[in-house]
């Protein structure tokens, strides 16, 4: 169970560079002090999700009642929509055909804030605690993959999980060689006597472990935050309508504390995510365990407010723009404005196209909702 079609990682370069061509623009609607374009209040908001397990409480709280409760609170209509295709997803909402939509941090800030569309995060709701890894064949540690050729998906969460593992190793990308590889292929691949290097993520992660000889050397455990999962908003559409921030958050907290519960009801509505995702109530469980979900709105506005966060945010920016994910407009990593609270800015402050937004999560936090 993972991302549906996460491929989106190795972002179809063509389209995203045609987004990215218009995103250093600043032309469009008038923009307020904050920078965000005006645009008129409304009532129904569509949200795009596709399957993941750190996403699945979304699909759940619309059946359970819960997205029409917080909507009706605060009297607008909210519609879960399902993208069967993760790249799909994060490209409608980019083109304006979903208010909102659940992405990576790494593709909100590479696909629509790259492509020019002011976007807010408003949910920083997990990140990968090992469910994306680096495995070997006949080797102990790291060091090991030195001179080997590595399969994996390209310009993808999986480039920038082994960017990191050999930095920590002392090693460099130059030090290995890359081989494009479809995430669908990876566990065939590694099946080869041929290959003895991936990176993957689950459930191809689980089943490349199984193979004879491998051994799984690093794996996103060990860089906490950085590959980061959160809800992402229209910033202009949000500045219209601060209700649909309101409501979201307190949808996503509400079934957060449902689905933590060891009670019957949390393990119904655990299963009732599986089910949603294809699995067992057992496989989302441990897919769970390899997903470290922000359960309380504290600890979520926590991340939201601190250095950390523009630390690993800064790491991701400066891969992708090292491999050339801002576009060809695009001549410095600071050519894209990155916001954070208390009014701290990574790149250009002119330019703001991603904006982590803690307002909702710490109305949660204070029980203000």
């Amino acid at each position: 169970m993972i991302r549906s079609s996460r491929l989106v990682r190795s972002l179809a370069l063509a389209g995203l560079f045609a987004l990215a061509a218009c995103g250093h623009s600043k032309s469009g609607p008038a923009a307020g002090a904050d920078g965000i374009a005006s645009e008129a209040p409304k009532k129904d908001f569509t949200i795009g999700w596709s399957i993941y397990a750190g996403w699945m409480p979304w699909p759940y709280a619309q059946e359970a009642g819960i997205v029409k409760k917080w909507a009706d609170k605060y009297g607008i209509s909210i519609k879960l929509v399902q993208v069967n295709d993760y790249v799909e997803s994060v490209n409608q909402y980019t083109a304006g055909k979903l208010d909102g939509v659940v992405a990576t941090s790494m593709d909100t800030l590479t696909i629509p804030a790259a492509g020019g569309k002011d976007t807010s995060v408003v949910i920083l709701g997990d990140y990968s605690d090992g469910n994306d890894g680096v495995v070997l064949k006949n080797a102990h540690s790291m060091a090991d993959i030195k001179g080997r050729s590595v399969n994996l998906v390209e310009l993808s969460v999986s480039q920038y999980l082994l960017a990191r593992g050999l930095e920590k190793a002392g090693l460099k990308l130059s030090d290995v060689k890359l081989v494009n590889t479809g995430d669908a292929d990876i566990v065939g691949a590694f099946a080869s006597p041929t290959v003895n290097a991936v990176v993957a993520w689950n459930p191809q992660l689980s089943e490349v472990k199984k193979a004879p000889g491998a051994t799984l050397v690093f794996d996103s455990h060990q860089i906490p935050n950085e590959i980061l999962d959160c809800l992402a908003v229209s910033s202009a559409t949000l500045k219209a309508n601060p209700a649909l921030g309101k409501a979201l958050a307190g949808i996503w907290y509400e079934t957060m504390a449902l689905m933590h519960k060891d009670d019957a009801a949390g393990k119904a509505a655990r299963a009732q995510m599986a089910h949603d995702a294809g699995s067992t109530p057992d496989g989302f469980d441990a897919q769970l365990k390899t997903t470290h979900l922000y359960y309380t709105a504290a600890d979520a506005t926590a991340l939201a407010k601190s250095a950390e966060l523009m630390t690993v945010t800064d790491r991701v920016r400066q891969f992708a723009f090292a491999k050339g994910q801002f576009g060809p407009g695009a001549t410095t990593v600071d050519a894209i404005g990155i916001a954070f609270p208390g009014g701290k800015t990574l790149g250009d402050p002119a330019n703001v196209k991603l904006r982590y937004d803690a307002t909702y999560m710490q109305l949660a936090a204070d029980g203000k909702l």
